[in-house]
């Protein structure tokens, strides 16, 4: 299982980007196998933007995106926007993309949400061909598009969907490379998502995709006092549709329920099962119980790099 890194030590808060652009530094230097960064609507850069600074100042490190909201923007200017990454990044981009939430789509930018799954199926009917081929003629329900896109230098780059719901899943192994989940624990990666997505790969003749499953992780002697901070830090993700979906699949009252925390020995016990489970790409949000100590953010950055390579 691969080991990733997202942006930022205290969930919620905005990092400037002087320290974002470190933080993928960092991680290369730390020999971790890839770096992550969110591209929330809301607040923060853009993640694209983001990569591509970081990418002209490392050399080997896979840079993601997870994940850009496809509503509000039309999949060739996506596909031009993410190619000139892939160029700039010397093709070590993955594009992590999705639908985002019915509130940000329909109460903050006034579209409709009504069938997201079929949206992302034909995004993908038209960025998939323009990012590999580079030219696409397709015709669905939500877009029609006869383009082209040339570009030196550009080789093709995975492109992944924040899978989480049955049709997504199934989405995601027919024409995606992956599924990029957020909060869904260890049961429901096991019993739900592993399952659905490499039977559909495997029914459409594709290969097994990857499953990168992002989790808040936090190494730390006081577990009590970590699970309270995550409980208040990522509580809003409870009450998000897709969200609570998974954490009721796995059974879970909230975020808390489903976040990695413990000692070095319980941490890294919980992380070979969702090894164990299928996952294919572990994406670390690293908190710390209390945002003015570093110690346990420092331990456990230092215990994921050391499985790097090893779980």
């Amino acid at each position: 299982m691969r080991i990733g890194l997202f942006p930022g030590s205290v969930p919620g808060q905005l990092l400037d980007l002087e320290s974002t652009i470190a933080q993928g530094i960092s991680a290369e230097s730390d020999g971790f196998d890839s770096f992550w960064v969110p591209h929330l609507s809301h607040q923060g850069f853009d993640g694209l933007t983001i990569l591509g600074l970081i990418g002209s100042q490392t050399h080997k490190i896979e840079l993601g995106t997870a994940v850009v909201p496809t509503y509000p923007r039309h999949p060739t200017a996506l596909a031009q926007q993410a190619m000139t990454i892939q160029v700039v990044t010397s093709g070590r981009l993955s594009l992590g993309i999705g639908p985002s939430h019915q509130r940000n789509v329909e109460d903050a930018w006034g579209l409709s949400y009504s069938k997201p799954a079929q949206h992302v199926r034909d995004y993908l009917s038209v960025i998939k061909p323009l990012v590999n081929n580079g030219t696409v003629s397709f015709s669905g329900d939500n877009y029609q598009v006869t383009t082209q896109i040339e570009m030196h230098g550009i080789t093709p780059f995975p492109i992944m969907i924040s899978a989480l719901a049955p049709a997504m899943l199934n989405l995601a192994g027919e024409l995606a490379d992956g599924t990029i989940t957020w909060m869904a624990g260890i049961g429901a990666i096991e019993k739900h998502v592993v399952p659905r997505i490499n039977k559909s790969a495997a029914n459409s003749g594709r290969p097994i995709p990857r499953t990168c499953v992002g989790l808040p992780v936090c190494v730390t002697d006081d577990k009590g006092t970590a699970f309270e901070k995550a409980a208040k830090s990522f509580e809003r993700y409870g009450t998000l549709r897709n969200y609570r979906r998974i954490l009721d699949i796995e059974g879970a009252d909230g975020p808390a329920d489903v976040a990695i925390i413990g000692n070095e020995i319980e941490v890294e016990r919980q992380l070979r099962a969702l090894s164990d489970s299928g996952a294919t790409d572990f994406l670390a949000s690293i908190f710390s119980p209390d945002d003015s100590n570093t110690d346990s953010y420092d331990r456990t950055k230092a215990l994921l790099g050391s499985l790097v390579g090893k779980i």
